[in-house]
């Protein structure tokens, strides 16, 4: 039902044997079961972002956004973009959107970099700012680097 966590968790909790394996080796072991179901392990990639829905979520924001940013996040199944509205009266940061356009296992059959979602966030993100008249940023958008410094923190 593409509740990965909750499958891992139920792997590693339901094995009473010390010790209880380590977090690969219960993502190796659902894996297996999403195979053995006939189905993929790995998210498929997102939909492309839709300027106008992110303009409509912008809009409904409690606060006006003082920046457009997007940043690096990670999981299990590898890295994404997060594109984010951010507020400072209060300092905030409001999802938009993720984009993620594959499994890391691009970077190890040379598929990437460079990194398509990368290039979607910063385009889709850049025109998203214009409509709001605000600085769009992205510390990082060549290398996935979830620490890179953030928009606010430069204010």
């Amino acid at each position: 039902m593409d509740r990965q966590i909750e499958a891992l968790k139920t792997v590693r909790d339901s094995l009473d044997e010390a010790p209880r394996p380590g977090l690969y080796d219960c993502l190796d072991l659902v894996a297996e079961r999403y195979a053995a179901l006939g189905k993929r392990f790995h998210r498929s990639p997102t939909p492309p972002l839709d300027l106008e829905a992110l303009t409509t979520k912008v809009r409904l924001l409690p606060h006006r956004p003082a920046a457009i940013e997007a940043v690096w996040d990670g999981d299990s199944e590898g890295w994404f973009v997060l594109l984010l509205a951010i507020t400072l009266a209060p300092k905030a940061e409001h999802h938009l959107a993720y984009v993620q356009h594959g499994s890391d296992l691009r970077a190890f059959n040379g598929q990437v970099p460079p990194w398509p979602e990368a290039a979607e966030a910063s385009s889709v993100g850049r025109a998203l700012a214009e409509r709001f008249d605000v600085p769009f940023h992205f510390a990082s958008p060549e290398t996935p680097d979830d620490e890179a410094p953030r928009w606010w923190d430069a204010q």
